[in-house]
């Protein structure tokens, strides 16, 4: 399944904070949370939005890039690649409010952030400007969002290449091991989409949909993996190659997946699933 350039311009992009155990403080922002309560310890900590066509505000800015990522290396900045899978959501509403969810298809998603310690709100680390963000070019579509289906083998690997060597950023994954998953997650999501005000680092989502006209489809990615010890603090630097592996293990492994990126194959040419491969740019702003 392919999704185009222009159809991916029509389509709200937002993510989901602390949906893998101890991500959130790898990356330095489990600060950022500390007055968020949630109904349970390990919930996630909210939603936030990454790309709203023609809205207002920055976050109109068409971040999305299957190739590269852009940023200002001019002045310091501490650049994260950050590995997920993100999902295709159909959304149907009841008067002002979402009513269900229906999955759709998942590609490999790179939710990449500047850590900006004095942000007010998570979207400014993740809009920053065009081909801020890395998504596959190539989708899955789901068979089922319980157990029993396609997601139930899914993993993701991580991997960056820097002057000829490659070294894993975050650690293999399975989706299966976010700690909202499946049905928990779909209410979860409905629940926050509805209930989220602008508090802390968080936005009114309401108020986003109601902006946009109530989108028919959305695409949430589902949140980052804890990081190994290089990718904790192996910020990435121009002229980096990263590659992001949402794969089926049943049909490959760890091992696998480091050859394949360490032999510089196109991204196409991955048969176990679905891969994100994207070089790093400097720009200047």
């Amino acid at each position: 399944m392919n999704i185009s350039i222009d159809q991916l311009k029509e389509l709200p992009v937002f993510g989901i904070a602390g949906n893998f155990a101890e991500h959130l403080s790898q990356a330095g922002e489990d600060a950022d949370f500390v007055n968020v309560i949630t109904e349970e310890k390990n919930a996630p900590k909210g939603i936030f939005p990454i790309y709203l066509p023609q809205h207002s505000t920055f976050l109109s800015a068409f971040p999305l890039s299957h190739t590269h990522i852009e940023a200002d290396f001019s002045t310091p900045v501490n650049l994260h690649m950050e590995p997920e899978m993100c999902v295709l959501f159909n959304v149907n509403y009841m008067g002002e409010l979402v009513e269900s969810l229906e999955s759709v298809a998942f590609t490999a998603f790179n939710d990449c952030s500047i850590r900006k310690p004095n942000a007010k709100k998570i979207s400014e680390k993740k809009n920053w400007g065009l081909s801020c963000t890395g998504i596959g070019q190539q989708w899955i579509e789901i068979d089922q969002f319980h157990a029993g289906g396609v997601l139930d083998h899914i993993h993701i690997a991580s991997y960056l290449r820097r002057n000829g060597e490659v070294i894993q950023y975050g650690v293999d994954s399975p989706v299966t091991g976010y700690q909202y998953f499946y049905t928990k997650l779909l209410n979860w999501i409905i629940k926050t989409f509805n209930s989220q005000n602008d508090f802390g680092p968080l936005e009114h989502l309401q108020h986003y949909l109601t902006q946009l006209k109530q989108p028919k489809q959305i695409i949430i990615s589902l949140g980052a993996t804890r990081y190994t010890e290089f990718g904790e603090t192996g910020f990435l630097k121009p002229d980096d190659e990263i590659g992001v592996f949402v794969y089926d293990a049943r049909k490959a492994n760890e091992a696998d997946i480091n050859i394949f990126f360490t032999n510089a194959k196109p991204a196409d040419n991955f048969s176990a699933g679905l891969t994100l491969i994207q070089s790093i740019r400097q720009v200047k702003y």
